[in-house]
C-alpha cells in the first residue's frame, strides 16, 4: 500500500513519542530492546539502536525531535545503499578492495601512532633548531621584506623633539633607557618592534604612509632616524634590522616550522626502527618467507655453468 510523505512523517513521530515517553518513563512491555522499528530490505532498525544513539541528558521535545531525525536518516540511508548495491554490483569487488585497503591503512596508522607516543622525544633544544636552520637556510626565503624597529608619534611643536631624535640614534643601554623615560614622561605614543621581526608593510601601517606607494627606499636607511608627518602629528622612526625579499627568513620566524620538521624526522625514524625490529623478529621466528627469492635461487642452481667457470 502506498504511504504518503505526511503519513510517513506521522508514523515516525508516533515511534519517537512512544519510544521516549517524555524522556523518563518505561517503555510499554511490547517495546523490548530487539523490537523492530523500521525495515528496509533485509536491514532492520531496532529499539536498542535508537535508544543507544540518544545523547545523555536529552529529554522531552529535544529527544523526540532527535529520534524522528534518526529514524528518517536511517531509512533514507538504507534506501540509498540498496540502490547503490544494485547499480554498482559489478564494481563490488573493487569497493571491497578499497574498504580493505582503508581498514589496513587505518590499523597501521594507529600502530605507528602508538610507536610514536611511546618512544618519541618531543623536546628540541635551541642548538638543534639553530643547527637545522644553518644547514637548510637556503631553503627558507622571504617573499616580502621584514624589519625590526621603533616608531614614536608626537604632536607638532613638541619642544624636546631634538632631544628625542638624538636619544633614538644612540644604542647604549643608558641612552636607550633615557629614551624610554622621556617617552613615558611626555606620554608619547611608541610602537616598539625591536625585539621581534615584523612585516615591513605592517610597520608602515603605524606611519602616515600610503600603502599604494613603494616605500622600499626607506629600507636603505636602516639605523638612521627617519621622519614623517601628517596633519596632526610628527613621527620619528628607526629601522634597526632589515631583511629583504629573497633573503633567508629569520630564525625567530621559523622556530615552530623547524620544530615540526624535526618532529616529523624523529617520527619517521621511530617508525622505520620499529619496522626493522618487526622484520628481524619475523625472519627469526620464520613468520616471513620470500618464496620468489627461494624459487629463483633453486632455478639458478639448476643452470649448468660453462666449462670455463667450473
Amino acid at each position: 500500500m502506498f504511504v504518503g510523505t505526511m503519513d510517513w512523517k506521522r508514523k515516525i513521530a508516533v515511534i519517537a513519542g512512544v519510544l521516549l515517553l517524555a524522556g523518563c518513563r518505561e517503555l510499554p512491555r511490547h517495546f523490548v530492546s530487539d523490537t523492530t522499528l523500521a525495515e528496509v530490505g533485509n536491514r532492520k532498525l531496532r529499539v536498542r539502536d535508537v535508544r543507544s544513539a540518544v545523547p545523555q541528558g536529552m529529554t522531552g521535545d529535544d529527544s523526540v525531535a532527535f529520534v524522528q531525525a534518526f529514524v528518517d536518516r536511517w531509512v533514507r540511508k538504507q534506501l540509498k545503499l540498496q540502490e547503490a548495491e544494485v547499480l554498482f554490483s559489478a564494481s563490488e569487488k573493487d569497493i571491497d578492495r578499497q574498504v580493505e585497503e582503508y581498514r589496513q591503512a587505518l590499523l597501521i596508522r594507529k600502530l605507528e601512532q602508538q610507536y610514536v607516543d611511546r618512544s618519541i622525544d618531543t623536546v628540541f633544544t635551541d642548538e638543534e633548531i639553530a643547527a637545522y636552520y644553518q644547514t637548510h637556510k637556503s631553503d627558507f626565503k622571504l617573499d616580502r621584506p621584514v624589519v625590526k624597529g621603533v616608531i614614536v608619534q608626537f604632536r607638532d611643536g613638541y619642544r624636546q623633539a631634538g632631544k628625542l631624535k638624538t636619544l633614538m640614534k644612540e644604542t647604549s643601554a643608558e641612552q636607550q633607557q633615557a629614551f624610554r623615560d622621556l617617552c613615558v614622561k611626555n606620554d608619547l605614543t611608541v610602537n616598539d618592534f625591536r625585539e621581534h621581526w615584523i612585516d615591513f608593510s605592517e610597520f608602515l601601517n603605524y606611519l602616515p604612509a600610503l600603502q599604494s606607494q613603494n616605500h622600499n627606499s626607506l629600507l636603505s636607511s636602516a639605523s638612521t632616524v627617519q621622519e614623517m608627518r601628517d596633519n596632526r602629528s610628527h613621527y620619528f622612526f628607526r629601522l634597526d634590522a632589515v631583511r629583504r625579499e629573497g633573503d633567508p627568513i629569520p630564525l625567530e620566524r621559523l622556530r615552530t616550522t623547524i620544530r615540526r620538521i624535526l618532529f616529523n624526522q624523529r617520527q619517521g625514524e621511530v617508525i622505520r626502527r620499529h619496522e626493522e625490529e618487526l622484520l628481524s623478529q619475523g625472519l627469526k621466528e620464520n613468520k616471513v618467507r620470500l618464496f620468489v627469492a627461494e624459487d629463483m635461487r633453486r632455478d639458478s642452481a639448476k643452470i649448468e655453468k660453462p666449462a670455463r667457470f667450473r
